[in-house]
């Protein structure tokens, strides 16, 4: 333990199981000395996310409904009422409805459009917008984005696009609360065996098409993502804001797969 967050707080959103991206991020900050709250949305999650939390010495468990303004005014007035403050919080929350994670995209229906677009994109304003009053001086809020939001991607159809609206509400909450000494970024894994992950048509292929190719050779791992994520919170990420930072083995940089692949 290097103690790069001990004394701070935070609030970890979007942990699944002991696979899913945010508990890669929240169980590297507690080893660097971070106190952690995490939230879940009913008792199934919630069975699942309390016996990790107690692993890293939490008791701070919310329930929350990011579609719910009463249950998130509810979720941080429990952040102020116990903590007094927030340093940081990780935003690991996306939804769309599996069942057009496959196919075309442009059978995307409108529902399915605004539900996905509504808890993967504008949650994080809203929690934004209720973790700031709480960051006094300075502050970090770090969400999860995947290159689909820029680069089109086999099946991944709506997320896609909601995700290319979170990166660039990532900008303007960056440019917003930078006076407030908040810094406000993503970060970018390649594609990841999660529960998430799990529900895109044709993943695994995609995952093993990116390890094949990518200049590492390799995709990303929980480690190396969490290892970013304790870097954006501490004070050595002190002077970067508004930034998608990739943690994918370099895969992003490639216009074409490497040449024993072709």
């Amino acid at each position: 333990m290097a103690d790069l967050l001990k004394g701070k707080r935070g609030l970890v959103m979007g942990v699944a199981n002991d696979r899913s991206i945010a508990w890669g991020i929240a169980k590297a900050m507690a080893g660097e000395g971070a106190e952690l709250a995490f939230s879940y949305q009913g008792d199934a999650f919630g069975k699942r996310v309390e016996p990790l939390a107690e692993s890293v010495g939490s008791d701070f468990l919310l329930d929350v409904d990011v579609t719910d303004d009463d249950s998130l005014d509810a979720a941080f007035g429990s952040i102020r009422e116990r903590w007094g403050g927030l340093d940081f919080l990780v935003h690991a929350i996306a939804y769309s409805d599996k069942n057009e994670l496959g196919g075309r995209f442009v059978n995307t229906t409108r529902e399915n459009f605004r539900n996905s677009l509504t808890i993967s994109c504008y949650s994080l304003i809203d929690v934004a917008r209720r973790a700031a009053p709480l960051m006094s001086g300075s502050g970090t809020i770090l969400t999860l984005t995947y290159q689909g939001s820029n680069r089109v991607t086999p099946y991944y159809n709506v997320m896609g696009v909601a995700k290319a609206a979170l990166e660039s509400t990532v900008r303007y909450l960056a440019n917003d609360l930078g006076p407030d000494g908040i810094r406000v970024n993503a970060i970018s894994p390649g594609p990841m065996k999660t529960l998430a992950g799990a529900a895109i048509s044709g993943a695994r292929k995609t995952f093993r098409l990116t390890e094949a190719n990518a200049p590492m050779r390799a995709n990303a791992t929980l480690e190396a993502v969490g290892g970013t994520a304790v870097y954006l919170a501490s004070d050595a990420g002190a002077c970067t804001s508004g930034e998608i930072i990739h943690v994918d083995g370099g895969y992003h940089v490639l216009g074409m797969p490497q040449p024993e692949n072709i």
